[in-house]
Order: structure tokens, then C-alpha cells, then sequence
């Protein structure tokens, strides 16, 4: 390491003015990370983490912020003092930055490829030809599958892994001296993860390249950082090596981030009660397939199988949780048993009826009974509605109560999710990543809904509000008679969470069965695969090498391409193995 830091930040001081005065988002903040360096920066969701990652490139000040004092020095440049064409030539090249929500951070307008050239072009000066180049280059080490018809997609036409990797992409492109990372890893599967993890920390050995990395994820600070910085309440609380952090923490709120945290294998050996009944979902031969258009004439040519005959059952108060891979069709799922996608064959019943046969006022009707949590809150709140609007306009679209009652309730659920009630009153903008994600929680539980689809549900969470929310929902499960269909990458929540497990791989279920069988004694080459990813949340645990993951095959088919049903082994009471052995 060098001996003069890339960054500097000296009794920082961030403030946003409202009409309702003026509110401090950060506060006497001094840190320092050199080069080739990984400072972590952990806290709560609001703690001042996001806040401060976006004052070193002075793009608080797109949100309504304000650098109200202190020193910010990257690169021997004080950014606070410097003048906007300074700043244009830092950010992208000097600093680049990976956002917490790729969706916003992506252009809808205008292409990968043009989305990922642009900054190449700019900052390194290359040809068309040389940043195309230089584009597949980056999505392949990304770990993005085609990267070349990637370049020619829009950000709508990726799933949220997919788009937090170009994402990522974009920010390693000019190989930066600092790297400012805002959980950039939320979205990603624990396989890509680890890649992404490496790449970073071969980035930072290779190039020396100082990160900043912010997260919320104290398994992913056990292998990334050297220097810990705890926040809480827009102050610094605690700062050291990770090991004393980890080992030896000072003070009460930094135990509390860490007893927080969910550890694989904690459940071990606690075996859950069996279903009894008739399912309140049932599932039978999903297939859902996308046309690929080309030519003049925008002919179809052909199809991403991205559901492939995929079957299950959900009974009341059981969650079976979907795990896999970015892309490999768990959204996909849960967006095509709530009709949002239109499958190409295959049965959904929800409490008897065939959802997929259902039109108008009786789909209507049925879907009050299926709620859907987004993966990015961001997206699917209105912007232009204040959070009591929110969580009030699906009462209202199915008359449910006087406008009162409605305000009532909507006070009632901001308490279940552990939000303060003032936050009513306020837009999406004004709320941290967590935060926003709590408000769809909420929204989605307005309606009373007998099943709910959680579709990366937790991914924006970190880990004090993640136990306090699982709580919440098994909370829910007894009182209610919930089922949840739980979509997620990360291992330990569904560990945590889930009654039985379904691994998804390339569009089709490869394993599926009771929590503890699949955990505790998997028998899928890919669910192995899986498991051996997770990082430990202890810095002594750091992995050496990573485990080996094979390329995905792309599940793009030529039209009429029709693979056979799916052939399972039942390996025990319930558990479930794909006979197929394709691409594992």
C-alpha cells in the first residue's frame, strides 16, 4: 500500500433542506482508505452509508443534498472545492461508482452496448470497434451469459442479476483508482457473488485499486474487508480491522449488527411439522418461453426457454422457497403464477381454481388473494405518491373501508414493518434502499392476501431489519395462514425461512424437497454448487480460491426446439431429484 491515501474524508457533514427544514444525513464523518485497500462501511439501512459513498463523488447534490462541511480529498483533488468539469473527468475514470439499484442506474432508453461503450469511449479513447471489444470482454468477466446479444438489449430485457452486472461491468471499465461499491452484490446469486467478489479483489491486488465497499451483508465484510467502518444514525460508532471488528467489537450497536447475523447450518436439525390438507397453490408443467425477433421484418427466430415444465405445491402457511442462479427463471415463476406473465402451458390453480383460464372481474378477484413483493422497490412504488397513498390505493381499488379506515390500517402496517409513521407522509426518493422495500412489503400485505410471491424480498434489508422482517412474516404464517412462495439467492434466509426448497437451474426445478434434506444432505451437482459459494461470516474463514463453477448454457432455443418433460428420482420422503443431468 501506498502511503498517502487515494481518499480522504475529513468531519464530513451532509444535510438535505425540505420544507420541512433541514435534516443532517451525515455528521462529523472522517475516514481514509489507500490504495489497494477494501474499507467496508456497515450500518442499518438510513445509517448514512449510501449518503456518504455518493458525497465522494459529489452526487448528493442530484438528490437534494449538500456537502455543509468538511474535506474530501480523492486523488490529491479537493472534490467539495472542485470546479464540475474536474469532477466530469473524475467520476467514470478516477472514481467509479456500482449503485444499489441497477434498474435507476441504467439508462431504459438506450442499450447495454451503448450504455457500457460510452464511458470507454470517453475516458480510454477507444473506437467503436475497441469498446465493443472491450464490452464482451467485461460482460464475460462478469460472468453475463452471450455477452454479444447482451450488448443489443435494453435493461428492461434483463433480469435484476443480470442488470447489477453490467452494472458492475461499467464501473470496472476505465479501471478505476477508487471504487466505490453501494451493495453491489444485493441482486447477484451466491455463485456470481463469489465471482464478483474475486474480480473486485483481483481489481484491487492487480491494480491497486483503493474500494470503498458498502453493504449490509456481514458474511461479504468477513471476505472482502481490511478496515471496518460502523455507522449508525449518520455518525461513525466504531472503526477497525475487520478481525478486531469481528473478534473484539466496542460497542453495543456493533454486537447487536453482528448477533444479527444469519448463519448457515443454524437450523440444523430442527425438523418443521408436515403439511396437512389440500395445497392452497398448485402448480403443474409451467412452461413460459420469450420469442427472439430479428431481421427486417422482426420474425421470430427464436425462443428463451426460460420456464421449463416446473411443478410444485404451496399449502397454507408453508413457504417453499425458489433458489438459483440469476436468469435461471425464479421470477419468471412467480410472475406467471400471478398471470403477469402470459405461460405458454401448464396448469396454476390457486384454492381450486385455474388461474390461467380466468379474465376480468374473477382474475381481479383472485389476484386480491396473491400479492407480489418486487425485487426493486424503486420501480414499484409511483414516484410521484407519497408512501400513505401507497399503501392506501389498494384498499381503495377493492373498497375496502371508509378513507379513515384506510389511513388506519396503512399506520398499522408501517408499525408491523418497523417503519415511523411520519415516513407516511413522505415519496419513494426521500427513503433509503431498505426502506422502500419495507413500504412494498407493507403495501403487499394491504389487502389481506391469502398467498404472497417475495421475489428478493429481503435482498435491500440488512441484517437487523432482515430478522426483525423474517419474524414479522413467520408472525404472519401463524396468525394468518400465509403462503409464501419465497424467491432468493441468499442461502441462510431461506435456511431460515422456508419449510421445503426448490433449486431452480436453466428454467427447470432440479431438486426440491424439505428444508432440511436439501440443506443438510443435497444430492444435485448444481445445489452443491450452491452451497459451497456462501461465504462465512467470520474473516478467519476467508476462501482462498474460489469453487468451480461451469459457464451457464443459454437457454436460447431455435423455434420448435422441444426438450423432454422432466424425469425425477425421489430420494427420500418428499425429496426430489432431476434425473437429468443437462449442464450439471
Amino acid at each position: 500500500m501506498k502511503d498517502q491515501p487515494v481518499a480522504q474524508v475529513k468531519n464530513l457533514r451532509v444535510e438535505f433542506r425540505s420544507r420541512m427544514g433541514v435534516t443532517t444525513a451525515v455528521e462529523d464523518l472522517s475516514f481514509e482508505v489507500a490504495a489497494g485497500e477494501t474499507l467496508c462501511i456497515v450500518g442499518e439501512s438510513g445509517s448514512g452509508k449510501s449518503v456518504s459513498a455518493l458525497s465522494l463523488m459529489r452526487l448528493v447534490e442530484f438528490g437534494g443534498g449538500d456537502i455543509a462541511g468538511g474535506q474530501i480529498v480523492v486523488d490529491d483533488v479537493e472534490v467539495e472545492a472542485a470546479s464540475d468539469s474536474t469532477i466530469r473527468r473524475l467520476r467514470g475514470n478516477k472514481i467509479a461508482m456500482i449503485f444499489q439499484e441497477p434498474m435507476t442506474a441504467l439508462n431504459p432508453v438506450f442499450t447495454i452496448e451503448r450504455q457500457l461503450t460510452e464511458g470507454l469511449r470517453l475516458h480510454r479513447s477507444m473506437t467503436r470497434t475497441q469498446a465493443r471489444a472491450e464490452a464482451v470482454r467485461l460482460l464475460q468477466e462478469v460472468r453475463v451469459p452471450e455477452p454479444e446479444r447482451r450488448l443489443r438489449q435494453f435493461p428492461h430485457e434483463l433480469s435484476g442479476g443480470m442488470r447489477q452486472r453490467v452494472v458492475i461491468a461499467m464501473a470496472l471499465a476505465c479501471e478505476p483508482r477508487l471504487l466505490i461499491a453501494d451493495e453491489p452484490t444485493t441482486a447477484l446469486d451466491v455463485t456470481t457473488q463469489a465471482e464478483i467478489l474475486a474480480l473486485i479483489d483481483r481489481l484491487k491486488r492487480d491494480n491497486g485499486t483503493a474500494v470503498v465497499f458498502i453493504t449490509h451483508d456481514m458474511a461479504v465484510v468477513a471476505q472482502m474487508a481490511d478496515r471496518v467502518v460502523v455507522m449508525q444514525g449518520g455518525r461513525k460508532v466504531e472503526e477497525g480491522a475487520v478481525e478486531d471488528i469481528f473478534a473484539n467489537p466496542k460497542e453495543t450497536y456493533t454486537k447487536s449488527l453482528l448477533d444479527a447475523v444469519l448463519r448457515l447450518g443454524a437450523m440444523r436439525g430442527q425438523t418443521l411439522p408436515d403439511r396437512v390438507g389440500e395445497p392452497l397453490l398448485k402448480v403443474t408443467g409451467l412452461t413460459t418461453r420469450y420469442p427472439v425477433k430479428s431481421g427486417l421484418l422482426r420474425r421470430v427466430t427464436a425462443q428463451v426457454h426460460a420456464v421449463e415444465d416446473v411443478s410444485f405445491t404451496i399449502h397454507p402457511g408453508e413457504t417453499l422457497a425458489l433458489v438459483g442462479e440469476s436468469g435461471c427463471g425464479k421470477s419468471t415463476v412467480g410472475r406467471s403464477v400471478l398471470r403477469l406473465e402470459d405461460p405458454l402451458r401448464g396448469h396454476v390453480e390457486m384454492g381450486g381454481q385455474d388461474v390461467l383460464s380466468l379474465a376480468g372481474e374473477p382474475l381481479r378477484q383472485t389476484r386480491r388473494a396473491m400479492q407480489m413483493i418486487f425485487q426493486d422497490p424503486f420501480s414499484s412504488l409511483d414516484p410521484r405518491m407519497k408512501v400513505a397513498a401507497q399503501l392506501t390505493e389498494p384498499m381503495k381499488n377493492f373498497d375496502i373501508g371508509d378513507p379513515e379506515k384506510r389511513v388506519q390500517i396503512a399506520t398499522g402496517l408501517m408499525d408491523r414493518v418497523h417503519l415511523p409513521r411520519a415516513y407516511l407522509d413522505r415519496y419513494p426518493h426521500q427513503l433509503s434502499g431498505g426502506q422502500r422495500q419495507r413500504v412494498a412489503i407493507a403495501r403487499a400485505l394491504a389487502l389481506q392476501p391469502q398467498l404472497i410471491v417475495a421475489d428478493e424480498a429481503l435482498s435491500a434489508l440488512d441484517v437487523s431489519v432482515q430478522a426483525r422482517v423474517l419474524d414479522l412474516m413467520e408472525e404472519l404464517q401463524r396468525d394468518l395462514q400465509l403462503a409464501f412462495l419465497f424467491i432468493s439467492h441468499d442461502m441462510a434466509v431461506v435456511e431460515r425461512i422456508s419449510h421445503r426448497v426448490a433449486v431452480m437451474y436453466l428454467g427447470r426445478i432440479v431438486e426440491i424437497g424439505p428444508r432440511e434434506a436439501v440443506f443438510e444432505r443435497p444430492r444435485h451437482a448444481y445445489t452443491r454448487a450452491l452451497l459451497s459459494a456462501i461465504p462465512v461470516p467470520d474473516p478467519a474463514q476467508r476462501r482462498k480460491t474460489l469453487p468451480e463453477f461451469k459457464p451457464i448454457p443459454s437457454p436460447l432455443h431455435p423455434v420448435g426446439h422441444e426438450p423432454g418433460p422432466s424425469q425425477y428420482e425421489e430420494v427420500a420422503p418428499g425429496h426430489h431429484v432431476l434425473i437429468s443431468q443437462s449442464g450439471y
